[in-house]
């Protein structure tokens, strides 16, 4: 079955990035020129995913604006012939289906995709979490459909971590089937590294089957008394396969402070805008080293 919809997430208080978060949604924090959620909309896209379910909570209007239509932007854009910014303001917009839906207590990752329930059905979607920014020649959206489309089940996006990071993350335990794809074994939500079966973290791209409300409905709460996702899929993994992806690409952590920098140096080096200056800044740099 096709894959048509995909749930953001985005009722978090990203106390990581305190003080900007208090009254910025950090998906709307800018990276280079758009917000960090417009990037994983363009990743949906790229995948020809255009039914957007955005999960938000109080403070997040922002996030329902921006993707709304702004008269008086068009109209003050026309007036002054800038009409190329008056496309890349509408663009995004006109090609997706937007829903919206509250999460009125932040009750965690898992509680917040199955405030989605009713809007996905009977149907596998995806769920994107936009502070996870990845660098792909091939979007990853579009690298797990692929796969999906072979196996027919849910598949998760994985990265190598470092020892330190390993208590961070969900961790899976696989057989590996072929070069960086994996059958599930079991999975962990943030272990201690003793406990841990492997160092390859899940990230914030999946896809699920529908199955998952089942059992993210009977869920106890977790690690920090949330409902946790990785545990609803340890449990649909009792049912059917789960595959995991070692995906092509550069991820950065878009509620770290230091990988928040480092995707702007990387993403305004790619912007045709900022690029030629930005690389003469940094050759200039008093603080760049030889």
């Amino acid at each position: 079955m096709r894959i048509n919809k995909a749930v953001f997430p985005a009722a978090g208080l990203g106390t990581r990035l305190l003080p900007i978060t208090k009254s910025i949604p950090k998906e709307m924090l800018v990276l280079v020129d758009k917000p960090l959620i417009q990037y994983g909309v363009e990743e949906c896209l790229s995948a020809k995913i255009t039914d957007i379910i955005i999960i938000t909570g109080r403070g997040k209007t922002a996030i329902e604006n921006y993707f709304d239509r702004s008269i008086e932007h068009e109209i003050l854009l026309k007036e002054k012939g800038k009409h190329h910014l008056l496309k890349s303001v509408d663009d995004i917009s006109d090609r997706i289906n937007l829903t919206y839906t509250r999460q009125k207590e932040a009750l965690g990752l898992g509680h917040a995709v199955l405030c989605a329930q009713n809007m996905v059905g009977e149907e596998p979607f995806a769920v994107v979490l936009s502070d996870d920014i990845i660098d792909s020649d091939i979007p990853v959206m579009k690298q797990m459909i692929d796969i999906y489309r072979n196996y027919g089940y849910s598949v998760l996006a994985v990265q190598r971590v470092e020892d330190k990071d390993v208590s961070k993350y969900g961790i899976i335990q696989g057989k590996e089937i072929k070069n960086g794809l994996y059958q599930i074994e079991d999975l962990v939500e943030k272990p201690e590294l003793k406990d841990a079966p492997s160092n390859l973290a899940i990230v914030g791209r999946y896809i699920l089957t529908p199955n998952i409300f089942d059992f993210l409905k009977d869920i106890k709460p977790g690690k920090g008394g949330e409902i946790q996702l990785t545990d609803a899929i340890r449990s649909l993994l009792s049912v059917q396969p789960i595959y995991a992806l070692e995906f092509k690409g550069d991820r950065y952590d878009g509620g770290d402070k230091l990988d928040l920098l480092k995707a702007q140096i990387v993403y305004g080096l790619k912007n045709h805008e900022t690029k030629s200056g930005l690389m003469e800044f940094i050759k200039k740099s008093k603080w760049c080293v030889d």
